[in-house]
């Protein structure tokens, strides 16, 4: 006989960023805010990439790829907080919590397959320039952005098809803000073994180590390039085509370690939230700032464009 406090689960309770209910009213204000912000900018990016001529280049190609990416990984995230603050209904279906859960995931892979693809890109246009129109030509850009968004899907598949498979839980009461993986796993009274050895396997391999590897050998090659330029004039000029990506990948990847790699200490399910909510909410307002604040190609186009409104 099971024990008492195992239960099917047909639906989920969120617990939200915080249960202060004097907290609500200026947390949901914030996540809007950042909400509008980061659709804003990610929009504006995706709109001058798509009607400038002059950022019809490879590497504004992926950067037209993330802003998707961090749209869509924002809205799956903070739209569940807005319509709960509104509604006052914190309930998700079991079906909508899978689905949830998976295209986060999937987008979070997507996103680091895709910084691989722009570190291939920035290792051509430093350590091959002469030959980088030819080779980072619009058929294979296609193809790499094409094979980073399946393989971040399919990627993501068996966990969701074993975590389906747990018949039981200790509480339909998830502490969190949407439907994340870890808080599932810590919840359940079912054998979550298999799962956890895909996770630690497939997750940690190659959803995370062999695209760190790809992005750290493609900057060491490339700083090695960097160094053996003479004049100081043109080490700067090459510096600064792969600092806005460079930026990028520090950023992902710290918030990343801090999320899911954490030390014992630190693993509990509230770290994970906050980490979770730095990863869903500042990550995507950060990468337009960054690409914009450190790309005079894409201030010069913004000015352009503001011309003509």
């Amino acid at each position: 006989m099971e024990p008492a406090n195992q239960t099917m689960v047909l639906f989920y309770i969120l617990k939200g960023i915080s249960d202060v209910p004097e907290l609500q009213t200026m947390i949901f204000l914030l996540v809007l805010l950042i909400y509008i912000i980061t659709l804003g900018g990610n929009m504006t990016i995706f709109l001058l990439i798509c009607l400038d001529n002059q950022l019809h280049t490879p590497m504004y190609f992926f950067l037209g790829n993330l802003s998707i990416l961090d749209m869509c990984c924002t809205t799956l995230t903070l739209h569940k907080v807005l319509l709960n603050y509104i509604s006052g209904d914190k309930s998700v279906s079991l079906p909508a919590c899978m689905t949830q859960m998976y295209f986060i995931s999937s987008i979070t892979a997507d996103e680091l397959l895709l910084i691989t693809g722009m570190s291939f890109d920035r290792y051509v246009a430093i350590c091959n320039p002469l030959h980088y129109h030819m080779i980072m030509n619009c058929r294979l850009c296609g193809l790499l952005a094409t094979i980073c968004w399946i393989l971040g899907f399919i990627e993501i598949t068996p966990y969701i098809i074993l975590l389906l498979r747990f018949t039981c839980y200790t509480t339909n009461v998830i502490n969190h803000f949407y439907c994340d993986l870890v808080p599932l796993i810590k919840m359940s009274c079912s054998d979550t073994t298999a799962l956890e050895l895909v996770i630690q396997f497939e997750g940690t391999l190659f959803g995370v180590l062999i695209p760190f590897s790809f992005t750290f050998i493609s900057y060491i090659l490339i700083i090695a390039a960097i160094l053996r330029i003479r004049s100081s004039t043109g080490r700067r000029k090459a510096f600064y085509t792969c600092s806005s990506h460079l930026t990028v990948v520090i950023l992902l990847y710290t918030t990343l370690i801090c999320q899911y790699l954490r030390p014992t200490s630190m693993d509990s399910l509230n770290y994970n939230k906050l980490f979770s909510f730095f990863n869903a909410a500042a990550v995507p307002i950060l990468n337009p700032l960054i690409y914009s604040l450190k790309n005079k190609d894409v201030i010069e186009a913004l000015k352009r464009g503001l011309k003509l409104l």
